[in-house]
């Protein structure tokens, strides 16, 4: 997108700005944000005693579900739903659980103790807990400090959680679609260490995280074309795109100061750069780019941003209908560093046009109501030295890049409401679930806001796998709800380029949608359904429902089924698809991804063969196959429909 050909060919007004404010410096300055602490101890101000206490308990108890479920741990049971597990080092954690389907642990985070190797009884601490149990993790002497300082993050994070206010899951139901992804008190529901965010210090943390809340100012960087690549979708014209994202005074602007500098315009394509990646990396490990005007930082633009769960995707605030604008940050978070190659930019519209075209052109799809965002223009700057320097997968060669994702924010109808799918699993302080809030909110009793929820969510999922051998990563942050009066009425797909994969080697696409097409054995093809949607995330949804007693947990899995079997009654042409990837298997394979980041938390997945890299541990009893439709059932059905 060549900065030359998004300006007037008329002269600038007078009034156009040829100079750009910069976002307020404060003596720990952090430009791009605003209203950040500057006085040291502000800074760890939510580091307390009682707020540490209380995330260490939390978190062990998640560490002790979430590896009991990955057969890290075998907790032996003491009769009474009492458990024990006994460390390597002679250390003992005692506590009360409930043990559902799915072999998801509902731990009572207050019944459990710690008993030292000598003999102390004392309140459980997230890092005794993986000191005690380093050997059976598996943490070699490279991976656990790194793990250690992880969990210290995640602690940190929850503790400044705590110190937010308590907004109640109902409030916060009610809420913003902002204030809802903001309020979230959980990042990936599987993942212990979940918001490490190595890189970011103490401040940086407060100006950027998304708990935080603070609005963000993007930098501008403008690339010598020569190394960048730029591509869009096939109906997005660029000069219009840019002009309507930036507005032409912006434009005018980063014109003069190029213009200035002696430099073309046209010689070079715009970039937008988290402002952590401009002072951490491109200014630094760059400095010979910049120096030879291949890279020229054009400042802060005017609007303003707030960072997502992904942590580098920014929702525009100021003008809400505009893209969201997604990042290159170089940054350790759950398993990799987050850059962007521009290698993966240059396909990523013509991957999205794809999917649009394919959902589109489906009846199924369409009538779910499923829609995609697409990322309809990507930009990524080619580095020199370090193309020839460093590998393929290298974070150097994935520092500088970004693209344009469509906003929620225009596809809504009167009356609806956005919220990020994650927002299903939180609970607050008392216990309180926003999902209740939203079952409490429609009116319907709970079965039948499960079943609007799945057939909004799970039945576009089960059709593109059996119609189209098309599998997505559909977590909660990836997935938002449109919904009305608590209701789902359809969901929104994003972050697509990077996360779908055709596991088909007869399907037709284009060249540049190549790169989507992955080769997964058979006996595992299944597993993105069981692993990403059943265990990753419904399975604690049946918790929560289950605990509060919203919905008992066989209601909730029976109609997991009826939904799943209704849709392939209403399919009969798929009837030989269904029999031979057979959803209501007896058992499927247990895909751990705790083991992934204990293992390599620095690159857990080849990302050239992310099927190769699972971590499978014996199987799981699907919860589903006791509900298997009969053939009357199935035939009912389709005649119904």
């Amino acid at each position: 997108m060549s900065i030359g050909h998004t300006t007037p060919a008329t002269p600038a007004p007078t009034d156009a700005p040829t100079t750009l404010p910069d976002a307020p410096r404060t003596d720990r300055s952090h430009p791009g944000a605003t209203d950040v602490p500057t006085a040291p101890h502000e800074a760890a101000a939510h580091l307390t005693p009682e707020l540490w206490a209380r995330a260490g308990r939390l978190l062990v108890r998640k560490a002790l579900a979430e590896f009991a479920h990955e057969r890290l741990l075998t907790p032996e049971p003491e009769g009474g739903g009492r458990y024990t597990v006994r460390a390597d080092n002679g250390a003992e954690y005692r506590f009360t659980a409930r043990v559902m389907a799915l072999d998801h642990w509902r731990i009572d985070a207050d019944s459990i103790v710690r008993r030292t190797p000598e003999g102390a009884t004392v309140a459980p601490d997230a890092m005794d807990l993986v000191l005690d149990l380093r050997e059976t993790l598996g943490l070699s002497e490279e991976v656990l400090p790194v793990y250690l300082e992880e969990i210290t993050s995640t602690l940190a994070s929850s503790t400044f959680r705590m110190t937010q206010g308590p907004t109640d899951a109902a409030t916060l139901a009610r809420s913003g679609f902002q204030e809802i992804e903001a309020g979230m008190t959980e990042g990936h529901p599987c993942f212990v260490a979940n918001n490490g965010r190595l890189g970011f210090d103490a401040a940086e943390y407060r100006a950027y995280a998304p708990e935080a809340g603070r609005p963000v100012r993007l930098v501008w960087v403008a690339a010598r074309r020569s190394h960048t690549t730029f591509s869009h979708s096939a109906d997005t014209d660029p000069d219009t795109f840019l002009r309507s994202e930036l507005g032409p005074e912006l434009l005018s602007a980063f014109h003069a100061r190029l213009t200035d500098l002696g430099l073309d315009p046209a010689d070079y394509h715009l970039v937008p750069v988290h402002p952590w990646q401009w002072w951490n990396r491109i200014a630094v490990t760059f400095a010979a780019d910049v120096a030879r005007r291949d890279l020229v930082c054009l400042g802060h633009g005017p609007d303003e941003y707030r960072a997502q769960q992904s942590i580098r995707t920014f929702f525009n605030t100021s003008a809400p209908e505009r893209h969201y604008v997604k990042t290159a940050l170089s940054v350790l978070n759950m398993g990799f560093l987050r850059g962007l190659s521009a290698e993966y930019m240059e396909a990523t519209p013509a991957i999205n046009d794809w999917l649009v075209a394919l959902i589109e052109g489906d009846a199924t799809f369409r009538r779910t109501g499923v829609e995609v965002l697409r990322e309809r223009a990507a930009v990524g700057y080619r580095t020199t030295h370090y193309a020839q320097a460093a590998p393929k997968r290298s974070p150097y060669r994935k520092m500088i890049a970004g693209l344009w994702r469509e906003s929620p924010v225009p596809r809504l109808e009167s009356g609806e409401r956005l919220a990020t799918m994650a927002s299903l699993l939180h609970t607050d302080a008392e216990g309180g679930s926003f999902a209740q809030a939203l079952i409490d909110e429609s009116g319907l009793a709970p079965k039948d806001w499960l079943r609007r929820y799945l057939d909004a969510y799970l039945v576009p999922l089960l059709h593109a796998y059996y119609a189209h051998d098309l599998v997505f990563m559909p977590h909660g942050e990836n997935v938002i709800l449109v919904l009305r009066d608590g209701v789902p009425q359809r969901v929104l797909m994003k972050d697509i380029a990077e996360e779908i994969a055709v596991m088909s080697a007869d399907a037709h696409l284009p060249g540049e949608v190549e790169r989507i097409r992955a080769e997964v054995p058979e006996d595992m093809r299944l597993l993105s359904l069981f692993t990403d949607v059943f265990d990753c995330f419904l399975r604690f949804l049946n918790g929560i429902l289950a605990d509060r007693g919203v919905l008992s947990e066989d209601d909730f899995w029976r109609t997991v089924a009826e939904c799943a079997a209704d849709y392939q009654a209403s399919a009969p042409h798929l009837a030989e698809r269904f029999a031979r990837d057979d959803l209501f298997t007896d058992r499927f394979a247990l895909s751990c991804l705790n083991r992934l980041q204990l293992r390599n938390n620095r690159q857990m997945v080849n990302l050239d063969d992310p099927a190769g890299a699972l971590q499978l541990v014996g199987t799981l009893e699907n919860p589903i196959a006791a509900h298997r439709p009969t053939a009357d059932r199935a035939d009912t059905t389709a005649t119904d429909r």
